[in-house]
C-alpha cells in the first residue's frame, strides 16, 4: 500500500476525529477481552463497587477537600461520559495501560450501582488512562524541553473532567487525529500488537491536537506543516544517510535566516576542501565563493587562505574554518530555519532541486533539505521576499513553531495499517518489548546504492 500522503489521508477526517469519543468503537486487544458483563451493560452482580487497584491518594484528596462533589455520577449526560470512560479504557492496551480491563470492569460496576463512592472510582480509572498516555516520550532529543509531555495534576485533570466531562473525554482520549487513526486502524485490522504500530503511537504522542507545528518524518521523507490536527501543506524532504541521521528530535523554531552563511562541518574540511585546494590551489576557495576563519562565523578572525597549511588540514593535525557566501550556489539556499538542539540540526533550503525526484533521499549528513523552503517561511508568516540581499538575516517569528523529527513506520491509509523502512532502525528497542507476540517484519531496508553516491553536503 502506498503511505506516501498519509497524512492528508488521515486528515481529511481531522475535524470528526477530534470531536468524536475515539476509542468508543475500538475493540479489546486479545489480553484483555472484556467478560459478557463487561461487554455490554453490566449484571446486577457487578454492582459490587471495588476500585481496580489502590485508589490514587491524590484522586482521595481531591474528594476529601470537596465533599459530596460528582464529577461522574450527578446526571444522565455525565453518566453517559463515563460509560465513554470505560469504552476508551477498553481499548487502552495500546496506550500503555496494562491493567485496563479491570479498570473498565471497575468503572462498569461503578455506574451501575449508581453510589457517590463510585465516582471516585471513575476519577481514578480516568487519571490512571491520562496518566499512560501523558507520560514522558523516550528516545526522543527535546532542544526545548518544554514540548516533553507531562500529566496535569490530578486536581487540574479532575476538575477540567467536573466543568465538561463528555468533552475532556473526547478530547484527551482522542490524543491527536494521526494517533487516533493509527490505533483505530490497528484495532481494526488486528495489528495493535505489531511493534512498529506501538513504537510509532508512542512517538505520535508528542504532536499537540491544537495549534501549529511541523512534522518531518524520517520513514517516508516528508513534511507536514499542521494546524490544529489537519495538513495545509506538504512537501518532500531530503534527510541524513544510515551513517548521519536526522535524529529523532523535538525543538522550536523561532526565527528564518534569509541569505545564510554555510558554515561548513570540520570533517568536510579536511575530507574534502582540503584536498581540493591542495589539488587546485586556493583559487578553488574563490571561485566556490569560501572564506577561512580562524573559528566558526563572526566568532573567529578571517585568515588568509594562503596562510594555512592545507596539507596539515587534510591530515588533520591544523583546524581551519571555511564559510560559503550566501549566493545561488550556497548549499543553504536562501534559508535555513535553526532551532536549539544537541546534533547542531536544521531545516534548510537546498540548490540542488534534481535529488527530490530521488526515490530515496537518505543523501545528508543529518541537516532537513526543504523542497519548498519559501512555502515553509511564508507559513511561518515571514515572505522571502520581504527581505533584501544582506547576507545571515535572521528574522523572528510572531510566536514559536515547534518542530518534530519523527519516524512513522507505522500509518493508517483508508482504515487499514501501512507500514514503511525503519531506516535508522529506530524501532529495534520496541520490537524488543513485545518479542513474545512474534510479529513477522514485513519492510525491507532501505538500498544503500543511492545513499553511497550521495554527496557529502548537509
Amino acid at each position: 500500500m502506498n503511505r506516501r500522503g498519509a497524512f492528508q489521508a488521515i486528515v481529511m477526517a481531522g475535524a470528526s476525529v477530534l470531536a468524536a469519543p475515539l476509542c468508543a468503537q475500538t475493540p479489546a486487544i486479545a489480553a484483555d477481552t472484556p467478560t459478557p458483563a463487561a461487554a455490554g451493560t453490566p449484571t446486577a452482580a457487578a454492582t459490587t463497587i471495588a476500585p481496580a487497584s489502590a485508589i490514587d491518594p491524590a484522586v482521595e484528596y481531591y474528594y476529601a477537600a470537596r465533599p459530596g462533589a460528582l464529577i461522574w455520577l450527578k446526571d444522565e449526560p455525565s453518566k453517559t461520559a463515563a460509560r465513554k470512560v470505560a469504552e476508551v479504557l477498553r481499548g487502552a492496551r495500546i496506550d500503555g495501560l496494562a491493567n485496563n480491563g479491570a479498570l473498565a470492569d471497575a468503572v462498569d460496576a461503578a455506574i451501575l450501582a449508581g453510589q457517590p463512592e463510585g465516582d471516585k472510582i471513575v476519577s481514578d480509572a480516568w487519571v490512571k488512562f491520562v496518566r499512560a498516555w501523558r507520560a514522558p516520550v523516550g528516545a526522543v532529543h527535546f532542544g526545548d524541553p518544554a514540548l516533553q509531555l507531562k500529566a496535569p495534576a490530578v486536581a487540574e485533570m479532575l476538575s477540567a473532567a467536573a466543568a465538561a466531562p463528555a468533552a475532556q473525554v473526547a478530547q484527551l482520549s482522542a490524543v491527536n487525529p494521526f494517533y487516533a487513526a493509527l490505533r483505530d486502524a490497528s484495532a481494526s485490522d488486528g495489528s495493535a500488537g505489531d511493534p512498529r504500530v506501538r513504537a510509532t503511537l508512542e512517538r505520535l504522542r508528542l504532536i499537540p491536537a491544537t495549534g501549529r507545528a511541523i512534522v518531518i518524518d524520517v520513514a517516508s521523507a516528508h513534511l507536514w506543516a499542521i494546524e490544529d490536527g489537519h495538513t495545509l501543506d506538504t512537501m518532500k524532504v531530503i534527510i541524513g544517510k544510515a551513517k548521519s541521521p536526522s535524529a529523532l528530535m523535538a525543538g522550536t523554531i523561532h526565527y528564518v535566516t534569509f541569505n545564510p552563511y554555510w558554515n561548513i562541518p570540520e570533517d568536510v574540511t579536511q575530507r574534502s576542501i582540503a584536498r581540493l585546494v591542495l589539488k587546485r590551489g586556493t583559487k578553488y576557495l574563490k571561485a566556490a565563493r569560501y572564506e577561512t576563519w580562524s573559528a566558526v562565523g563572526t566568532k573567529g578572525e578571517k585568515v588568509d587562505p594562503d596562510s594555512i597549511d592545507w596539507k596539515a588540514v587534510a591530515d588533520g593535525t591544523v583546524t581551519t574554518f571555511v564559510r560559503q557566501l550566501p549566493g545561488a550556489n550556497n548549499m543553504m539556499g536562501a534559508m535555513k530555519f535553526g532551532f536549539v538542539n544537541d546534533y547542531d540540526i536544521f531545516l534548510h533550503d537546498t540548490p540542488r532541486r534534481a535529488l527530490f525526484a530521488k526515490p530515496n533521499r537518505m543523501l545528508s549528513m543529518g541537516c532537513v533539505r526543504l523542497e519548498h523552503a519559501d512555502r515553509l517561511a511564508r507559513w511561518l508568516g515571514k515572505d522571502p521576499g520581504s527581505v533584501d540581499e544582506a547576507p545571515e538575516q535572521h528574522v523572528a517569528l510572531d510566536k514559536g513553531v515547534p518542530v518534530f523529527i519523527t519516524s512513522l513506520t507505522a500509518t493508517a491509509v483508508e482504515g487499514k495499517v501501512a507500514f514503511a523502512d525503519d531506516v535508522y532502525d529506530v524501532d529495534r528497542a520496541a520490537e524488543a518489548q513485545v518479542a513474545t507476540e512474534a510479529v513477522a517484519k514485513t519492510s525491507v531496508e532501505p538500498t544503500q546504492a543511492t545513499v553511497a553516491s550521495a554527496p557529502d553536503t548537509l
